[in-house]
């Protein structure tokens, strides 16, 4: 059986991009059990309330559900386990670096499959407050409606 070419997205974790404030991104794989991949195959996931976490020089990501499979027996997964994070020692260095210098945290932004293997989108963020996210929104809706006009205008229905 060849193996899958692309990108298929599995998870999203729009709130995320709501909440923080996104500096950088890395892309890591996870260590997964057999019946996780099968339930993430069938695109069950969720990323709400997920955070990655450093413990003993090793990254972590808690709080991911991934649904036990359907199909499983008693050899089934624990649905919210804590997954170990797999990526360079150099890169796990520097997320390790960055969080303990100040404000700053991981979060998951997509659970995908990347050539068949299962891959996390890890964000180094910094959270928002509240008044950063209604400029956002602001912004967004000014956006929006000037994108609005300018194709009415083009369309030759400016009044």
């Amino acid at each position: 059986m060849p193996r899958e070419k692309g990108r298929k997205v599995v998870a999203s974790n729009k709130k995320a991009r709501h909440d923080y404030a996104i500096l950088d991104t890395y892309e890591a794989g996870m260590a997964l059990t057999g019946t996780e991949v099968k339930s993430l195959r069938a695109g069950r996931a969720s990323l709400v309330d997920a955070f990655a976490q450093e413990r003993n020089g090793e990254l972590y990501l808690h709080g991911m559900h991934i649904p036990e499979y359907t199909q499983g027996t008693w050899t089934n997964h624990e649905p919210r386990r804590t997954r170990k994070l797999l990526l360079n020692r150099l890169e796990i260095d520097r997320l390790i670096g960055k969080t303990r210098e100040g404000g700053l945290t991981m979060v998951p932004l997509q659970v995908y499959f990347s050539d068949g293997w299962a891959k996390v989108e890890i964000a180094l963020a910094k959270g928002k407050k509240s008044y950063d996210k209604r400029q956002d929104l602001a912004k967004r809706d000014a956006d929006r409606e000037i994108a609005r006009v300018a194709g009415r205008r083009g369309k030759g229905m400016d009044e």
